[in-house]
């Protein structure tokens, strides 16, 4: 017969009550901002994926920006050849 090893009730009581106590402690933090700033002004998990939504937008149409700024750059430089007949 295989020897087998009984699970330790100690740590697992230790996590639950560490959860419930991170638990409380959110929603006793979310209450307290609700009171303070008021409830329409809570961000929402869809405000912030909104705002990161807006967020890499803006730093596409940015990044966009400057490639036509070079594309425009490198289109302006003269050819090396044509620098090297004017010599």
């Amino acid at each position: 017969m295989a020897a087998t090893r009984t699970v330790e009730t100690e740590p697992a009581g230790f996590v639950t009550v560490s959860r419930a106590l991170v638990s409380a402690a959110a929603e006793l933090v979310t209450g307290v901002q609700r009171r303070v700033i008021g409830d329409d002004k809570v961000r929402t998990a869809r405000d912030n994926a909104w705002a990161a939504t807006l967020e890499i937008r803006a730093r596409h149409e940015a990044s966009a920006a400057l490639s036509r700024e070079v594309a425009a750059l490198v289109a302006r430089r003269p050819d090396r050849r044509e620098l090297a007949h004017t010599r």
